[in-house]
């Protein structure tokens, strides 16, 4: 608003994108709760980028009425009805644009879906809402508020207010002349724009090639888990010495506001004696936004201090930011033995792989919790001899399974609540082989028999559990991206040296949110495809031809080559939120390039060369596009710098809105005006124009100072 209010110097003219501004929102919301979608970051994001565009309606349509009365008109009525019969086609064509933009990214599948369903919704409804808006209440708003302007006294003192009025006047009539000689050298020159075109093209491609891809930031959730893991057969005792010890180190930590400590059961690396581990809170923002207390830096101090503890694996790391997509906030993939062959083989293939993965620098760190070295026992049953005793192998099995394993048995009800009931052996009668002794089954004849008679046990080693990956016996790798590179880069690293490491018969299957950031590149893809495609051919239907929509097309590449420069500047990867943030711009973009096209025309129609008409429509836009850029850009300052909780997310989408705008539009006004001459001259040698007649009563002054002989 501040920046509405700079370039027209009227708070009466403020005013009305301030009201425009909660009649959308509150509209939005209304929608938004018709259709079931929460409150969340997506639907905030939204509405933050939603705030810009009304405003950005709401101020063509008062900087089209102001100029009406700069004209000299006498009747804020009558200068808001022809400056609506002038901009009406525009808001049209941009509202279809937005909405050709945003509408197809909802279709998307996956969990990408998601995420550009309910953001493109959301706009989508504020968009239509803001055409409404700008169609009905702005101009409505205008009749009322604005008044004819007053010529001033020359002799009248000016205010410090006044004063700078009259030097931002004087400033920017300055550079709008500066801009007509540039626009005008440069039609002189057409080969520099397509020049840049080309240029720009060939960069977009090449940043969206070499920028660090990833699927969602990473977020402080405020909260870690630990997994330990300690040598297979370790005993309880022992376990529990090593989570003391790191119990320790979690107590110490003035960041950490609780944890709960679980021994006998790993995160990633199952049940067993050997096994643990900690789920930690941190303390809120507020409490902890001081250098070193964010998630990441207490993983890295955790890591240091327990790594002084020996013959024990600890794995540290953050929840994934999509609840379910597995346990971590690192890759994720199963390595697959498709030959069915030998584990303690496919185990000695996946650690070979996982060490040559540790050595890329793209990688902190890959590990595996499997182990074919646990020590158990082989069960042997003697069936002939079972059968002869009237004892089913069967119930030596189940017996065995009660005594040791634990067994469900039944239910009972007590205090007004059910309780089930486990059966198992007391500690003392499962300790080793000779408890066999004490164990009996009932034969046939209803006796009691032992059971050591029937069976052989033979000492092995072998793993924990199998698990199965598309039906084949796998390994679950899991790790982390190392400082510096993103998720895209770590499964670029993960596909190199699969392809270098891995026999053949043996493979891997991305899982997680892994599995889902690796199918969703394809799919982007086909959206942007799908938006160029579907502003085409809307344009095509405005302007009735199949050449002039290549205007607007070809000056979109200007910001989106932007985005990714911003993004190579402050470190931002391409993930989802900088996706969104493209979609947005292209149809931001393409409004301004929209809004010159259409003025240009309109002065072609009324008789006006083709370079003047686009000189002079340029020139008659400047204002409001470097208004609504401005105010976009400044409005999104907070989320390229932001910080605290969603800090990634919000930088990722700030920094690609801001680096797009801010390129393109610098870009975007000297291009377009060229690009038009070019396509309207091809399109007229096709079809010529149909003109409106010779009344040029709305460009009298700009024919006046340009075209018409000085007295």
């Amino acid at each position: 608003f501040l920046v509405v209010y700079i370039f027209l110097q009227d708070f009466r003219s403020t005013l009305i994108p301030l009201i425009a501004v909660p009649v959308a929102l509150i509209g939005t919301f209304f929608f938004l709760y018709v259709i079931g979608f929460s409150i969340n970051l997506l639907t905030l994001f939204a509405l933050v980028l939603a705030i810009a565009i009304v405003v950005d309606d709401a101020i063509v349509v008062v900087e089209a009425v102001h100029a009406k009365l700069d004209q000299g008109y006498q009747s804020a009525r009558l200068a808001s009805l022809d400056a609506m019969s002038e901009i009406s086609g525009a808001i049209i064509s941009i509202t279809l644009v937005m909405a050709a933009v945003f509408i197809p990214v909802t279709f998307m599948g996956g969990t990408s879906g998601i995420f550009y369903t309910q953001f493109g919704l959301t706009l989508a409804i504020a968009i239509g809402i803001s055409a409404l808006n700008a169609l009905t209440l702005s101009p409505a708003l205008c009749a009322i508020l604005l008044k004819p302007h007053d010529v001033s006294d020359p002799n009248k003192k000016l205010s410090v207010i006044d004063r700078f009025h009259k030097g931002f006047n004087a400033a920017y009539g300055a550079l709008l002349t500066k801009y007509k000689n540039g626009v005008m050298r440069l039609i002189h020159h057409r080969w520099i724009a397509f020049g840049l075109v080309a240029l720009f093209v060939v960069g977009l491609l090449g940043l969206m090639k070499y920028t660090r891809t990833g699927l969602v930031p990473n977020e402080d959730t405020g909260t870690f888990m630990i997994d330990v893991s300690l040598p297979p057969a370790t005993s309880m005792e022992r376990t529990e010495e090593v989570m003391n010890e790191i119990e320790d180190f979690i107590m110490a930590n003035p960041h950490i506001l609780g944890y709960n400590k679980v021994s006998g059961v790993g995160l990633i690396s199952g049940r067993g004696s050997c096994y643990g581990m900690f789920i930690c809170k941190l303390k809120p923002w507020d409490e902890r936004n001081v250098k070193g207390g964010d998630v990441n830096s207490i993983i890295g101090q955790l890591y240091a201090q327990t790594a002084t503890i020996k013959n024990a694996n600890v794995l540290i790391f953050a929840p994934p930011m999509i609840a379910g997509f597995g346990v971590s906030n690192g890759f994720e993939f199963s390595v697959q033995d498709k030959t069915g062959g030998d584990l303690n083989r496919f185990a000695e293939v996946t650690n070979e792989f996982v060490a040559a993965l540790n050595q890329r620098p793209e990688i902190s760190r890959a590990y595996i919790t499997f182990n074919p070295n646990f020590p158990q026992y082989m069960i042997d049953i003697d069936a002939a001899k079972a059968k002869k005793a009237g004892i089913s192998p069967r119930d030596i099995l189940s017996t065995l399974q009660g005594y040791y394993g634990s067994l469900y048995a039944s239910n009972f009800n007590r205090f007004g609540k059910m309780y089930r009931v486990m059966i198992q052996a007391d500690a003392e009668y499962r300790i080793s082989p000779e408890t066999l002794n004490s164990i009996y089954v009932r034969n046939s004849a209803g006796e009691m028999a032992p059971i050591a008679p029937f069976i052989d046990m033979q000492k092995i080693y072998g793993p924990q559990g199998l698990t199965r990956f598309n039906m084949f016996t796998s390994i679950a790798v899991n790790g982390s991206a190392a400082e510096g590179y993103s998720s895209g880069d770590a499964i670029r690293a993960i596909e190199e040296v699969a392809a270098q490491t891995l026999p053949i018969g043996y493979g891997y299957e991305f899982s997680g949110l892994t599995r889902d950031e690796k199918n969703s590149s394809s799919s982007t893809t086909m959206i942007f495809v799908l938006c160029i495609v579907f502003i085409y051919f809307i344009l095509s239907a405005q302007y009735e031809s199949y050449i002039l929509p290549l205007v607007v097309i070809l000056s979109i590449p200007f910001g989106l080559a932007g985005t990714f420069i911003f993004a190579q500047i402050m470190g931002i990867e391409n993930n989802i939120y900088l996706q969104i943030g493209l979609i947005m711009l292209i149809g931001l973009l393409a409004k301004n390039a929209i809004l010159i096209t259409e003025f240009a025309l309109d002065r072609r129609r009324q008789g006006m060369g083709i370079a003047w008409s686009a000189i002079l429509g340029a020139s008659a836009r400047l204002r409001p596009i470097l208004m609504t850029s401005l105010a976009m850009i400044i409005g999104l300052l907070p989320l390229m710098f932001a910080s605290g909780v969603g800090a990634n997310g919000n930088r990722a989408l700030g920094t690609g809105a801001v680096g797009g705008m801010l390129i393109g539009t610098a870009l975007q006004v000297f291009v377009v005006p060229v690009l038009f001459v070019v396509f309207e001259y091809l399109q007229e040698r096709f079809k010529p124009i149909r003109m409106d007649g010779f009344d040029t009563s709305d460009v009298d002054t700009e024919l006046d100072q340009y075209t018409r002989p000085k007295k």
